[in-house]
């Protein structure tokens, strides 16, 4: 990707400490750093008399407590972007301890790696308005890393909440079969509708440029896509794991295991297209190849 350095708003990152970030927002990045999560998943407190907790994170004691010690008795409403073991646990925990409502969206069928713990009390819905004295939040639903994926958008800053739709620092992988890369596309394109001046992801800085950040994005996954037409295209018949030592040849090898479900998303978007086919196991065929097979079938 091109460097999008220029559009990182930086405020201090340190687990446990609420971080104002505007006059409504604060954030608290909880301490479970790692390859897949950056500095550690941002959990951000929308208001002051009621306020609105965004992706409360892992259920650890020490980020559950520091939340709570934030919201000073005043959580009124817990909403997850989605329901990944890094994004929705600690949910239940607080609502527990405050009564809070839970606001979200579960998978239609659980791919395994889902929180089962996040019961919503309200399901989301494309458009949805939670309102307050101090803020409205709009639900966007942004299908595409998972199935069930929604970003919020409030309205009086012009700001997303992206979850993992967009995160600072690192691309998004696509998980199938709930994640689907040509959603995940049309879902970065959506949020060009708004006028957004801030993205605020659940992983590393904000970032301003909003416009120049979906593009980029959108550019560099039709990039990926190109270098998996022209390894198709080269190597016929080849596998998923020859496959990705080609069109992931730039990727860090100790990350390359993650890099093969987002080939696969790809893969099956090709699929979907007409452009690509699975033959035998993990073996995929383009263009001349898959016609003179389908043609002697």
């Amino acid at each position: 990707m091109a460097d999008l350095h220029s559009s990182v708003i930086k405020f201090d990152i340190t687990h446990g400490k609420a971080v104002s970030v505007s006059d409504r927002v604060r954030r608290i990045t909880a301490p479970n750093p790692g390859p897949m999560t950056g500095p550690g998943t941002n959990t951000y407190l929308l208001g002051r008399r009621e306020v609105a907790v965004i992706d409360p994170g892992p259920a650890l004691d020490s980020h559950v407590e520091a939340i709570l010690e934030a919201g000073d008795g005043r959580i009124r409403w817990v909403l997850a972007t989605h329901t990944h073991p890094d994004h929705s646990p600690a949910a239940l925990r607080l609502q527990q301890a405050t009564g809070a409502q839970l606001i979200g969206a579960l998978m239609a069928e659980d791919d395994g790696h889902q929180d089962t713990t996040f019961q919503p009390d309200l399901g989301l819905c494309d458009g949805q308005l939670l309102s307050s004295a101090e803020f409205s939040l709009r639900a966007v639903a942004t299908p595409g890393h998972v199935g069930n994926h929604f970003c919020f958008y409030l309205e009086q800053e012009q700001t997303v909440f992206t979850g993992d739709h967009i995160m600072q620092g690192a691309t998004v992988v696509i998980v199938p079969p709930s994640g689907d890369m040509a959603d995940y596309i049309a879902s970065l394109q959506k949020l060009k509708q708004f006028p957004v001046r801030r993205l605020a992801p659940a992983h590393g800085h904000l970032m301003g440029e909003a416009g120049r950040v979906v593009d980029e994005l959108v550019r560099h996954r039709l990039a990926r896509e190109a270098k998996v037409v022209e390894a198709l295209a080269r190597q016929p018949g080849a596998s998923l794991d020859r496959l990705a030592e080609t069109v992931y040849s730039d990727v860090d090898p100790r990350l390359l295991r993650v890099a093969k479900v987002s080939l696969w998303a790809h893969l099956l978007k090709l699929e979907k297209e007409g452009r690509a086919s699975k033959h035998a196991e993990e073996h995929w065929l383009f263009g001349e190849e898959l016609w003179q097979l389908s043609g002697s079938a």
